[in-house]
């Protein structure tokens, strides 16, 4: 294959858009065109980036790869099109609406020997390094995502739109299966949940928490931490990482040995990272950052979450607590 990829993209939304810049921009891709069913959507974003508007199986045709940036429910249908068809996948998450269609998709990507990337962003965030790197047993995560309201992303729960960004994050650090979900939530904007609150405990002991909400009044991202290896605070707004533990920064008196290290790091494009590492998978050989099977353990983690919650409103309707 030519070291210059030909690369479309399936969308010409919010992340759409952003794809679409980033290709247009990259050293290693040539952006072919846009597809949307949206008309005036694709010719804006198309127009935006100097490529055309393209039907589906043009868009295909004159392509080695596909970004599907499209509405989640059609995430399944194009990406194995595509796959099909012999085209390399970075699809958004979710990967897809149901955990079978997940792994049909995994399985597709390995039939045809083509690259399958999910798009969890935060796999290749400088917050993720930062954290990975420091706490590597976790006993305890306790995360917190918040905004305000935005009608972008309410085709889905709050779970599959934010949610599932920590899921993914928690689930890349805890190495363990998922025993048990408790979960509760609640519709307030949307026809949809719009908030959320889950316990996730691990097979290994690890328990995690974790609340999103896309009704509040400002914009919140923390995390909470701890395991023998000591405890740590992470404010992703502020870009900081602090940690007491044993092993790193400055002496800590009164702690008997503990040390303190407070840290911070400068944002990247991890955007523009996740398309590199979609490129090296490609044309390199690399490892795929986030496969088919991260992508389906996302899903099946917001799925356990969904079906906690409706179980958690079924009893909140019956005794009156909710209507």
């Amino acid at each position: 294959m030519a070291e210059q990829l030909r690369i479309g993209v399936a969308g010409a939304g919010h992340f759409g858009r952003f794809h679409a810049l980033k290709l247009a921009a990259s050293r290693r891709a040539t952006l072919t065109g846009i597809f949307d069913l949206d008309s005036a959507r694709a010719e804006t974003v198309a127009r935006e980036t100097k490529v055309r508007p393209l039907p589906w199986a043009a868009l295909l045709d004159s392509s080695d790869a596909v970004v599907i940036a499209a509405p989640a429910e059609a995430h399944f249908a194009l990406a194995s099109e595509a796959l099909r068809a012999g085209k390399h996948v970075l699809v958004e998450k979710p990967i897809a609406a149901t955990l079978a269609e997940a792994e049909e998709l995994g399985r597709l990507a390995a039939g045809q020997n083509r690259v399958l990337q999910v798009g969890h962003l935060l796999r290749f965030s400088a917050e993720h390094k930062a954290i990975s790197e420091r706490m590597r047993r976790p006993l305890y995560l306790d995360c917190v995502r918040i905004a305000p309201f935005k009608p972008r992303g309410t085709d889905v729960s709050v779970i599959l739109d934010l949610m599932i960004h920590d899921l993914d994050l928690v689930l890349a650090l805890v190495d363990s299966p998922i025993e048990s979900v408790d979960a509760v939530g609640a519709p307030v904007a949307s026809v949809h949940e719009d908030i959320a609150n889950a316990r996730v405990r691990f097979e290994n002991g690890c328990v995690a928490t974790i609340t999103a909400s896309r009704i509040s009044l400002k914009t919140e991202r923390k995390m909470r931490l701890f395991s023998q290896e000591g405890y740590m605070s992470v404010d992703f707004g502020a870009r900081k990482l602090v940690m007491i533990g044993r092993e790193r920064g400055l002496p800590l008196p009164g702690t008997g040995g503990g040390r303190l290290e407070e840290i911070g790091w400068k944002d990247h494009d991890a955007l523009e990272a996740e398309h590199a590492a979609f490129a090296a998978a490609i044309l390199d050989g690399a490892p795929v950052v986030v496969d088919a099977a991260a992508g389906a353990r996302a899903l099946a983690a917001a799925l356990a979450v969904t079906s906690s919650m409706e179980v958690s409103r079924a009893k909140a309707e019956a005794s009156g607590l909710i209507r």
